[in-house]
């Protein structure tokens, strides 16, 4: 009995050095692959600090004394950055919330009444997250331009955001796991209106996963080129994007890769501090308030 004894605290003892070092070396991997995946940003805000000669005579992992210069450059310039930043951030809040809201609504349609062709109404929705952009932008086009009259308008980036499949599917398999039909029946028992449940049960409910598609869905109103470019004509109304694309499409004799840098660099900061704000959110409050069945 003593020698069984003996080999089990030993079997314990290996079997939990094999998964300490199973553990070091799982950090290992994703200190290596998270500093992959940040060098290039940080390379970006040094070579914003640089000049266009030194960017072209070497890399350097050294920040630079030109980012004054560069910003001067920047706001001084022709192409009115000021102006693309302030239109790119108000159709990408605009545009955000409104995928947020409304893919929120109508995953909350889905998941707390029934009704005839529920299952259809699911199916349908999710067959068009299978439809490329690229697909209906030609009849999109003709629409906005030839039928509507909303050529050069922030209307057709930021209306059509209401629909957005990929972040219904996720706010419905959410609410599938963390919002009980029973917090809502005992709420429509205590006389409360259905937009009332919304608003006040479901949206605080559903926080966490509301904060990671409004950051999914800010990344993509502002980094989106290809339907501003498609819709948006005139100069004052042009996108971070669409400049970006114009100052890089420059000729050899007219370009600065440090002016073109703290561009880019400007165009990433608002991303990842929209990140960090919401970030936070995303880990708390699961089902806070919530009932088990």
């Amino acid at each position: 009995m003593a020698e069984k004894t003996k080999l089990d605290a030993n079997y314990t003892v290996k079997k939990s050095m094999g998964m300490g070092t199973i553990r070091v070396i799982a950090y290992v991997v994703l200190v290596l692959l998270s500093l992959m995946c940040l060098i290039w940003f940080y390379l970006l805000f040094i070579n914003a600090t640089r000049a266009h000669s030194e960017i072209t005579a070497r890399i350097s992992f050294v920040p630079g004394d030109n980012l004054i210069d560069n910003l001067k450059k920047l706001f001084t310039s022709t192409l009115d950055f000021p102006r693309g930043i302030l239109n790119s951030a108000f159709v990408a809040f605009a545009s955000s919330i409104l995928t947020v809201y409304f893919s929120m609504m109508t995953a909350f349609a889905v998941h707390a009444y029934n009704f005839k062709g529920k299952k259809a109404v699911h199916v349908f929705i999710l067959a068009i997250m299978m439809i490329p952009t690229q697909v209906t932008s030609l009849g999109f086009y003709r629409l906005v331009v030839d039928t509507l009259n909303l050529k050069d308008s922030f209307i057709p980036l930021i209306v059509p955001s209401i629909m957005s499949p990929i972040t219904y599917f996720y706010i419905v398999q959410y609410m599938k796991s963390n919002l009980p039909m029973s917090l809502i029946e005992a709420a429509r028992i205590d006389g409360c209106m259905e937009i009332s449940i919304l608003n006040r049960i479901v949206f605080p409910l559903m926080k966490p996963a509301l904060a990671v598609q409004l950051i999914f869905a800010f990344v993509a109103s502002w980094n989106n080129y290809y339907m501003p470019a498609m819709i948006l004509s005139s100069s004052k109304k042009r996108t971070l994007p669409i400049l970006i694309y114009t100052l890089r499409s420059a000729t050899e004799k007219d370009k600065d890769f440090g002016f073109q840098y703290v561009a880019m660099a400007l165009s990433v900061l608002p991303v990842i501090v929209v990140y960090v704000f919401f970030a936070r959110k995303i880990v708390g409050g699961v089902s806070v308030g919530g009932v088990k069945e």
